[in-house]
């Protein structure tokens, strides 16, 4: 039993009868291709050049260009994809249920940790994240996260998605929305101004990211040309003469031979025959470019929702500020995307176990008792409960969470 992108490119996993294709999905062709090349926009002279709106252009400039939308996709990719998932039934906690197991371990190749890590990467990166389930008498077995940039709604007559195209290179393969389990869950942020698809933190924040990659370059080319800003040779030659085309070559290369590069920094500059050296007005100092990169910094941390703090920006770093911001990261951010993502693959997942011995509908929520981060805030709230001696035992088992003690009975959890 494999997904689409084992049987795509060839790749292992469990053996599936060659003529029977995945629920919802027709095979494709054997032949393998490259991806599609990437479009890149042109501005004229003097306009400034933007990141283009696409999951290609973001994923390159931001998560593999810029050390700050990398590390905030990190933290709460992998902040999230570490919480534990409760499987409930009402009151009713379960310790052993296939859907856990499914989750625990969705596929050969990865751990639910990976995989999850994967569909909140998507998520931040393209506000679209798709994970494909691979149904067999029409219960999942499998769950892959499929890329957004490969994926299209195909809308119905009503304008619901109907089916979902995925495209590798030539090849395309169609998953229709339909039965108990759907094969494709569609999981999207908020977009104000789109029907299908979600908009992306790093999307709201490219201007900043374009400015912070942008005063990079800057500095880098700084340092290319012997850490100085740009300046004029001026050249008064007598009667108002120029220089000819051999002279003007000789002293251009001159310039990059001796003058350009940091092992040349601060080497003095020689002039001769009439050569005066001016430097332009437009100077880093008068840029203030970092305190632009600052200031894009907070713009990008801001938008993806991690606190400024708990990415090095410089400023008051005590251990109490910190673990402060740690809590609202892990309270406004990490929980709210962990329990809308549970939420999501509970209502796409449960048809497919309603023979699995649960009295009502299953629910997944986060076990906020498994964050590290969160110790204290427990700790705190069962010192004061345990202080409370009004409450019987059973009332305080309820305002921790736990359901009243039940002899011999099943385990149950608020």
């Amino acid at each position: 039993m494999a997904s689409f992108i084992n049987r795509l490119f060839g790749g292992g996993g469990r053996t599936r009868a060659p003529d029977r294709p995945a629920e919802g999905a027709e095979p494709p062709a054997t032949e393998r291709k490259a991806s599609r090349a990437a479009m890149f926009a042109v501005s004229g002279l003097g306009r400034p050049v933007w990141t283009p709106r696409d999951y290609t252009a973001l994923a390159r400039e931001g998560f593999q260009r810029n050390a700050i939308v990398h590390r905030c996709v990190r933290l709460i990719a992998e902040s999230a994809a570490s919480v534990p998932l409760m499987l409930r039934d009402g009151r009713r906690e379960y310790d052993d249920h296939p859907l856990l197991a499914l989750l625990t371990r969705p596929n050969p190749r990865e751990t639910g940790a990976a995989l999850m890590e994967a569909v909140y990467g998507h998520l931040l990166i393209a506000g679209n994240a798709y994970v494909e389930a691979v149904l067999l008498d029409g219960a999942p077995r499998e769950l892959y996260a499929l890329r957004p940039d490969r994926m299209q709604v195909a809308p119905g007559p009503d304008g619901w998605p109907a089916a979902y195209d995925y495209r590798a290179g030539t090849q395309t393969v169609r998953f229709h929305q339909s039965g108990d389990v759907p094969p494709i869950l569609h999981l999207r942020l908020f977009h104000p101004a789109d029907d299908h698809y979600g908009l992306s933190p790093m999307e709201a924040a490219a201007v900043a990211l374009d400015i912070h990659n942008a005063s990079a370059s800057w500095n880098k080319a700084l340092l290319d040309n012997a850490a100085r800003p740009s300046g004029a040779l001026v050249y008064a030659g007598p009667d108002g003469a120029n220089l000819t085309d051999a002279q003007f070559e000789r002293l251009k290369q001159e310039l990059e031979a001796q003058f350009q590069g940091v092992a040349n920094a601060g080497r003095p500059l020689l002039l001769e025959g009439g050569l005066d050296w001016r430097q332009l007005s437009l100077t880093p100092a008068e840029m203030d470019f970092m305190e632009a990169r600052a200031a894009a910094v907070r713009e990008i941390a801001l938008a993806f929702g991690v606190p400024p703090l708990m990415l090095g920006l410089p400023g008051d770093s005590t251990y109490a500020n910190y673990a402060e911001a740690n809590r609202a990261f892990w309270r406004q951010t990490v929980i709210p995307l962990v329990r809308r993502t549970a939420q999501a693959l509970a209502h796409w997942l449960t048809p497919g176990f309603a023979n699995a011995g649960a009295r009502g509908g299953l629910t997944l929520e986060p076990d906020l008792d498994g964050i590290e981060a969160l110790a204290g805030e427990r700790e705190a709230l069962w010192r004061r409960v345990s202080a409370a001696d009004f409450l019987t035992d059973d009332e305080k088992r309820e305002a921790v969470g736990y359901g009243r003690r039940t002899a011999g009975g099943p385990r149950e959890r608020h």
